[in-house]
């Protein structure tokens, strides 16, 4: 098979990975820069072009879009989807599950557990915002945060109003959730392919600091999930539309709550933690699903 990995950097573990383990099992595989392509928008004949030569005869892409590039990088997903190009994940699914306030209303109306939340842009009834997620402690948080930026522990009510002063002033949209204390600084990174969680770890915070992100100092060890965790993170993938996802949950006192679905989960601390081969079992699941015809969308979305 003829397959393109969609990433800005050739360096980064996830990608190096999949380059390895498609190469392993035979593929012919490239890493593409999607800020570096560009297109032709045509009824009868689309096509992408990359450093001066045409994109042709391939059978399947693997998506590793990063937030700072979501418009530009689902067009170009969009476009691969148009030309009959199987898509790991979905130009649809992708933006879906980047949007943070979307996909928490699309798990809501589909009964996913969720931390209680509140969401805003700019509202002078700051207290009635705190109490709609139940009141301090909370969360305070900036739509388009990713790793753990943008995100505040508000310990009291006070403080919560400070903050979301601050992140008013800057003209942003922002989600206040409930704490989930319980959880003790710790959350789960369930990754999912296809229908079934293959990989779980732990990631538990460093002392003084309630985010998990391995970015920040966190630790990971291997998870083992409860049946209703496994089930959940299956669900949430299946509901944003992922085929490829990383699934954060975390454990309350009233079950499982999920606090983010990843279009593009890192490899790097997953298979370090669990020692499975996640970048192959995506290369399986690929080879599996790639033919044409077999994508959902084909670029309506």
């Amino acid at each position: 098979m003829k397959i393109a990995i969609l990433s800005r950097n050739p360096e980064l573990y996830s990608t190096h990975r999949l380059v390895v383990a498609a190469k392993e099992r035979g593929h012919e595989v490239r890493v593409i820069d999607p800020l570096l392509c560009y297109m032709t928008i045509a009824t009868q004949r689309p096509t992408i072009h990359y450093k001066g030569e045409e994109l042709v005869d391939y059978n399947a892409i693997i998506p590793r879009i990063g937030a700072s590039i979501t418009f530009y990088g689902t067009a170009v997903v969009r476009q691969f989807e148009m030309m009959g190009v199987y898509s790991v994940n979905e130009s649809v699914a992708i933006s879906r599950s980047r949007d943070k306030l979307r996909s928490l209303q699309l798990l809501a109306r589909k009964g996913i557990g969720l931390p209680v939340t509140g969401f805003a842009h700019s509202t002078k009834y700051t207290n009635d915002l705190i109490s709609l997620a139940g009141g301090a402690p909370l969360v305070i948080k900036l739509l388009e945060g990713t790793q753990g930026v943008g995100v505040v522990l508000a310990e009291t009510g006070k403080a919560a109003e400070s903050v979301i002063e601050a992140f008013r002033g800057l003209k942003e949209n922002i989600l206040v959730q409930e704490f989930i204390k319980e959880a003790q600084g710790a959350d789960l990174r369930c990754l999912v392919i296809g229908d079934k969680v293959v990989a779980a770890m732990k990631r538990q915070s460093k002392e003084g600091e309630f985010r998990s992100n391995l970015h920040r100092g966190g630790s990971a060890t291997v998870a083992r999930l409860t049946p209703s965790e496994r089930a959940t993170a299956v669900r949430a993938a299946k509901i944003m539309g992922l085929n490829v996802a990383g699934v954060d949950l975390l454990r309350s006192n009233h079950g499982p709550v999920v606090m983010e679905v990843n279009s593009s989960p890192g490899l790097e601390g997953i298979e370090t933690a669990t020692e499975k081969d996640v970048a192959g079992m995506i290369i399986q699941f690929v080879e599996k699903q790639a033919r044409p015809g077999n994508t959902r969308t084909r670029g309506k979305g």
